[in-house]
């Protein structure tokens, strides 16, 4: 739990109001658990590092997992960057959409939490989610004040996951509303 008390204390301290709450953390730490050996890991939208401390604190003990993590904003990647992080997490300052389309591998477990991967460009995320690896989308419970256009598009992402046939989907009432899907295999 270090790892992530120090998360939400940096978080905190620095005014960061976005971060993986706890009941969605705790979903990351239990799917990061059950990954098998040489799995990889892609968090788009690192924010302070809490959604990557609950990955990583699922994966203690082991090393053989790579979790790689996106932050667009430079100086919000520097404050995760100021973590004491296990050597299998890298943390990256770049565009998700570009690092998705530059990125020639898969992933065996995708967290989208930023506009990018998500809102937008959603497909390229999917592409990169290896068969029967699990995709988990958080912030999907319509919260009061949205604007309508962030609402529509929030739905738009919703219907995208739930009657994707690549997927087997759900949504659960976790947190701020969580989005889980498998993707298939292609011989399945």
């Amino acid at each position: 739990m270090h790892l992530i008390d120090t998360a939400h204390a940096r978080a905190e301290a620095n005014g960061f109001g976005q971060s993986c709450e706890p009941e969605v953390g705790r979903l990351l730490a239990v799917l990061a658990a059950a990954l098998p050996s040489g799995a990889r890991v892609l968090e788009i939208g690192t924010g302070a590092g809490v959604g990557t401390a609950w990955i990583a604190d699922g994966l203690r003990p082991r090393t053989d997992v790579t979790v790689v993590s996106i932050e667009s904003d430079p100086a919000t990647a520097a404050l995760a960057a100021t973590g004491d992080w296990p050597a299998f997490v890298h943390l990256r300052v770049a565009d998700a959409l570009e690092y998705l389309a530059a990125e020639s591998g898969g992933f065996d477990l995708i967290f989208a939490d930023a506009f990018g991967g998500k809102i937008e460009g959603l497909d390229r995320t999917l592409a990169k989610l290896n068969p029967r690896g699990t995709l988990v989308v958080d912030d999907m419970t319509p919260v009061e004040g949205w604007p309508e256009d962030f609402r529509a598009k929030q739905d738009g992402v919703r219907r995208a996951l739930l009657t994707d046939p690549r997927l087997v989907a759900t949504e659960l009432a976790c947190g701020s509303g969580v989005i889980i899907g498998v993707r298939r295999h292609p011989a399945d």
